[in-house]
Parts: structure tokens; C-alpha cells; sequence
């Protein structure tokens, strides 16, 4: 009977063991998370979690008692400390040594924070990563409070859009000349600044933070270069995120902006997988990570079947989303590398999306309120087929007829 042991316990961990137990009934399958909680669902923490449509229960990935039905070990507030990779074993921080044959390290990633030294370690700063965060800023959300937050990528943007529904005051403070720049076109970010604003938040680019002021030991506004201070009762930072690495690289794997691994999703050492987002894998002429639940119930599924024996290639087409207000923003492919983006109605009122190119290939799209293109811009993409740009461009083109 083979060992799986599985560091981790989010979505790359659950999908990882479900689909294991699946193509192996007999395989001895261990998941150490250091989280006190039942795996759960990230991406509703920040959305219809804080909004209160959610409980904690109905976002479990899976329910407690599925664990014990699957015989599937699940320590919970564990950490992993050690690997010992010639005696194959993971030594936890309460002094165990659980032996494997095969080990997945799906550690994830850690919410980057401001420097202590200008006021980040401030108890009512806030990072949006995991249940007791969200738990944490839903106490702070209550109508007439001040929030400013600290980064306009997706995370902060949709913690305030949740804000602004409990009547509070919300801020957002960019350094990039604009909101959304890493993963998003300008077109993309205009849309979705223009609804923040229409909704009364306050947004603020190319902006540089000095400090944090506090008062008895409390942030109560963000200091900026020029010598503005904008008010706060709490304050979300939202600057990105980092892989989680240590027990990897202490091990002596290889680590570059994430755990190396193949195309199979193997580290140099063929006994250890990582999956999620802490993996750095070939994507292209690249080597990227990719932060979506999509890309971890994959690579766990992927994993599962190739210490199977199954021996898989992973060749993501990968797929995100986004919910502000009442728009759902759904995005096909991944935007790399893109020179040039055409701009297309949708097939209902206020849809849209935005087409990207390099040369006249198709890369992804950002489809607004617009759930038909987005699925058949992700069908596109899957075939291995294209989409030209004069096809985009060309309001009375049949998407559909791209697949045939």
C-alpha cells in the first residue's frame, strides 16, 4: 500500500486526494494543513462569504465526514517542519514523522504586507488570504466606518465592493499609474474603475504610501507622498502575494519564483509533486505560476492521476473570475505577452469583452457581463483554434463559427 502524504489544505489538496482515492482505492492518503479549519472555498471569502449569502458550511470543499468516508487522514493546525528527503518522511512542528512514497508540497501562497516600519504590523491592517481574515474585516465592515485599501488588484477591489454594499467609506490607493495593471488592459481597468466610482469609491493612482499613522496603537489613516492623510478606521492591504517555498527550499529543491517542477509537475526529486499556486511550471517559451482555484483543482487532479502511474502532461487553458457589484467578470487564456486589444458587444445589453492579441494569435479575453462569449472564447482556446482580430472586430462574425 502506497503513502501519499499531501502538505496543504486548500483546493489543490482536496482535489489532489478526492481524485486519488478515485483511480486507487487501497493508497494510504494523508493531508497536513495548517489551517484549523475544514478545507474550504477561497475565492467566496472575499465575495458572497463576506457578503453574508454564504455560510462557512456551504463553502466547505467537502463536508467533515467525507474525509473519515474516503479514509483520508486530515490533520488540522498541523504544520510541516522538515523534510527528510533520503528517509522519505515529514516531520511536523509537533514532533511526528509521517513516511511517504510519494509527497506533494501544494503550500500555496502568503499575502505580501507593508513593512513594519511604516505602521503594516497594525492590528486593525488587514490581509485578505483566509477564513479568519475575512472573519476579521466582516467585524469591520459596518455603515459610516472608514476603509482604505492599500492595492487595486482583484482581492482589494472586491473586498471594496463588499464594503461599499454595508454603506462603508471606501478608498483605494494605487502605485501603478493604474488600477488592475498586472493582469489586466487598460479597457479592462477603466470598466471596472468607472464602477467602483459609480458605486462611490474612491480611487486613487500612481499614488506612493509614506507611512500608516495610528493613534493608542491603532492605524487611523494612510500618510502619502505630498503629505496627504486619507482617513481610515481600517485598512486592507492588498499588494499581492508571495509562493510559499521554505519547507521546499530548506529540503533543497529547486525554488524560483515558486517550487520547480516539469511538465508532469514533478520536482528534481521524482518522489515529490507541488501543484497550486505555489508551482512554478513550463507554460509556452515560459515558466509561470498561475493564483486561481482552476489552475489547483487541475494540477491536483493531474497529480493524482501521475502517481497513478498515468504519466501526464499538464497544458492548462486557464480561466478566472471576478465578482464587483453586479458585474461578473469571466476571463478566458491568459494575456501574456499581448500587443493589442479589440473590444466586442455582447449579445445582451451592457455585455461586452475585451480581445487579446499577440500578432493576430488569441491569447484570452475579458468578458464583462458577458458569460456566452466568455464560454465560447474558452471552448476557442481549448480546440487549439483562432480567432482572428478582423473576426473580433466584425460585429455581424458568428463566434460559434470559429470552432468548425
Amino acid at each position: 500500500m502506497e503513502k501519499t502524504v499531501i502538505v496543504g489544505g486548500s483546493h489543490a489538496a482536496i482535489g489532489l486526494a478526492a481524485r486519488l482515492r478515485t483511480l486507487d482505492p487501497e493508497a494510504e492518503i494523508t493531508i497536513i494543513s495548517s489551517d484549523p479549519e475544514i478545507p474550504y472555498h477561497r475565492p467566496p471569502l472575499s465575495k458572497a462569504y463576506m457578503s453574508g449569502k454564504s455560510t462557512l458550511d456551504q463553502i466547505l470543499l467537502r463536508p467533515e465526514s467525507w474525509f473519515e468516508d474516503n479514509r483520508i487522514i486530515l490533520k488540522r493546525g498541523e504544520f510541516a517542519a522538515a523534510i527528510d528527503r533520503r528517509g522519505k518522511t515529514v516531520s511536523l512542528s509537533g514532533g511526528e514523522a509521517i513516511s511517504y512514497d510519494h509527497l506533494v508540497l501544494a503550500t500555496g501562497a502568503r499575502p505580501r504586507r507593508l513593512p513594519e516600519e511604516i505602521g503594516g504590523h497594525l492590528p486593525n491592517v488587514y490581509t485578505m488570504r483566509d477564513l479568519a481574515d475575512a472573519n476579521l474585516l466582516m467585524k469591520e465592515m459596518k455603515e459610516g466606518r472608514r476603509l482604505v485599501v492599500i492595492g487595486g488588484g482583484y482581492i482589494g477591489l472586491e473586498a471594496a465592493s463588499e464594503a461599499r454594499k454595508k454603506g462603508v467609506e471606501v478608498t483605494v490607493l494605487e502605485a501603478a499609474e493604474r488600477i488592475l495593471r498586472r493582469v489586466a488592459a487598460a479597457q479592462t481597468a477603466d470598466d471596472i474603475r468607472a464602477l467602483h466610482q459609480a458605486h462611490g469609491v474612491t480611487i486613487i493612482e500612481n499614488v506612493k504610501i509614506s507611512r500608516i499613522t495610528q493613534d493608542d496603537g491603532l492605524a487611523n489613516g494612510v500618510a502619502v507622498e505630498g503629505g496627504e492623510v486619507i482617513p481610515a478606521d481600517f485598512i486592507l492591504t492588498g499588494i499581492g502575494v508571495f509562493p510559499d517555498t521554505a519547507l521546499a527550499a530548506n529540503a533543497g529543491l529547486l525554488v524560483d519564483n515558486g517550487i520547480v517542477v516539469d511538465e508532469y509537475l514533478r520536482t528534481e526529486d521524482p518522489a515529490i509533486f507541488a501543484a497550486g499556486d505555489c508551482a512554478a511550471f513550463p507554460y509556452k517559451d515560459n515558466r509561470i505560476r498561475l493564483e486561481s482555484v482552476q489552475n489547483a483543482n487541475d494540477q491536483g487532479a493531474l497529480v493524482a492521476a501521475n502517481i497513478a502511474g498515468q504519466n501526464l502532461a499538464y497544458r492548462p487553458v486557464p480561466w478566472f473570475w471576478s465578482d464587483q457589484y453586479d458585474l461578473k467578470l469571466q476571463i478566458a487564456g491568459l494575456n501574456t505577452g499581448y500587443d493589442a486589444v479589440l473590444t466586442r458587444a455582447g449579445p445582451r445589453e451592457g455585455a461586452h469583452s475585451h480581445f487579446y492579441f499577440r500578432g493576430d494569435e488569441l491569447l484570452a479575453a475579458d468578458c464583462l457581463n458577458d458569460a456566452a462569449t466568455y464560454m465560447l472564447t474558452r471552448k476557442i482556446l481549448e480546440s487549439g483554434k483562432n480567432l482572428t482580430k478582423a473576426q473580433v472586430a466584425n460585429p455581424d462574425f458568428v463566434l460559434k463559427s470559429a470552432l468548425t
